[in-house]
């Protein structure tokens, strides 16, 4: 199962000040001109500066997250030749005191450097519920390799903390903890295939509600997809409510 914070990677899309981002990090690893449209809405003047922006930027691929409830954006995203590839919903919950929670996590560790080719192994094959692999144009060899690196990265400074759950002396599952401000989120989560369906998962997003708590969290949320149900099941079991459906599109300017 995975989650995965959008924007965690490219540049932000936010207060840019034009209709379209261009990804940066996205780019260079997919070896594609990648960019984000800088809104959630669309009307017929947004999507033709948007068209005009990927002209003139050479654009191969356009990412656009959109509102769920809004019927106009998702008739113009149809129209207009933008095709779905995920659901993303976020749930949220207030942590609360490790006090209050029965789940056993106390096996959960801290990720060490000699873990790395596990959680590498792991994320390689355990995130197939993104949308970049349900999008045809990504190469699944490149979408294995995006989450190792994603993985390794978040153990090396992205994510503050990193845990780990083993299972016969050897890593088995990870989740990756961030923290802004006063809010906490799950970045991925990864449970090897040989070890779905024991409880791992539970652990780990126990022991990260205890670690939100431990750092005054008032929020902790994490992003999952509409396909990805053990996921949802999961969240829902650990006390997270769902804050938010929306749609993530992707327009493609290349065959």
């Amino acid at each position: 199962m995975a989650t995965r914070p959008e924007n965690s990677r490219g540049s932000s899309a936010e207060g840019s000040g034009e209709v379209c981002t261009h990804l940066a990090w996205d780019s260079d690893f997919f070896g594609l001109r990648i960019a984000r449209l800088n809104c959630s809405r669309l009307d017929e003047a947004t999507v033709a500066a948007a068209r005009g922006w990927c002209a003139a930027q050479r654009v191969d691929c356009l990412y656009f997250l959109a509102d769920s409830d809004h019927a106009k954006t998702l008739s113009l995203a149809e129209h207009h030749g933008f095709q779905l590839t995920d659901v993303r919903m976020t749930f949220e919950q207030n942590p609360v005191s490790p006090a209050s929670r029965t789940d056993d996590s106390r096996s959960i560790r801290m990720a060490r450097e000699d873990d790395l080719p596990a959680l590498r192994e792991i994320a390689g094959r355990t995130h197939r519920d993104t949308r970049f692999y349900f999008d045809p144009h990504f190469d699944r060899a490149k979408c294995d390799r995006l989450y190792e690196t994603w993985i390794e990265n978040s153990y090396r400074g992205y994510a503050q903390a990193v845990l780990v759950a083993e299972a016969e002396n050897v890593p088995a599952a990870y989740l990756t903890c961030h923290r802004k401000g006063s809010e906490t989120q799950i970045g991925l989560l990864g449970v090897s295939q040989a070890h779905q369906g024991k409880g791992l998962g539970m652990q780990l997003v126990t022991r990260f509600l205890d670690w939100s708590y431990e750092q005054k969290a008032t929020r902790a949320s994490v992003v999952t997809q509409g396909r990805n149900l053990a996921a949802q099941r999961l969240y829902q079991r650990n006390g997270f409510v769902t804050a938010s459906v929306q749609l993530w599109y992707h327009r493609w300017f290349t065959g």
